[in-house]
């Protein structure tokens, strides 16, 4: 099996992926889309420069498109994928539903 645990490993391929390995690729590049994200907020929130601020946050906002395109290939390749995917929003749902009834004063509780 190729190797596909970091991104060095899906260079120089001398074959196709599989539907098992291109699953596999996609993971990783949602995985390491949402790492950039987190990185490049931290640099926003850590400048001062209202400029550099504004390109920064530009640049996690199409991060977080590439994410949103990467999961949608993904449940191409895998459709379970996206059943999973919508099962854990309809418990996020559910739960905050829940919760939100329990505190029907507000959405957060107050420390």
């Amino acid at each position: 099996m190729t190797d596909i645990g970091n991104a060095k490993g899906v260079i120089g391929f001398d074959r196709k992926l599989t539907n098992t390995e291109l699953a596999r690729a996609l993971r990783l590049s949602i995985a390491d889309e949402y790492e950039a994200i987190q990185v490049y907020s931290q640099i926003a929130e850590a400048t001062e420069d209202e400029g550099i601020r504004a390109v920064i946050m530009d640049i996690v906002g199409e991060e977080q498109r590439h994410a949103s395109q990467f999961w949608e290939l993904l449940a191409e390749v895998d459709p379970s994928e996206h059943v999973a995917w919508e099962m854990a929003v309809k418990e996020n749902k559910d739960l905050m539903e829940e919760a939100r009834s329990k505190n029907p004063k507000g959405r957060s509780r107050k420390k």
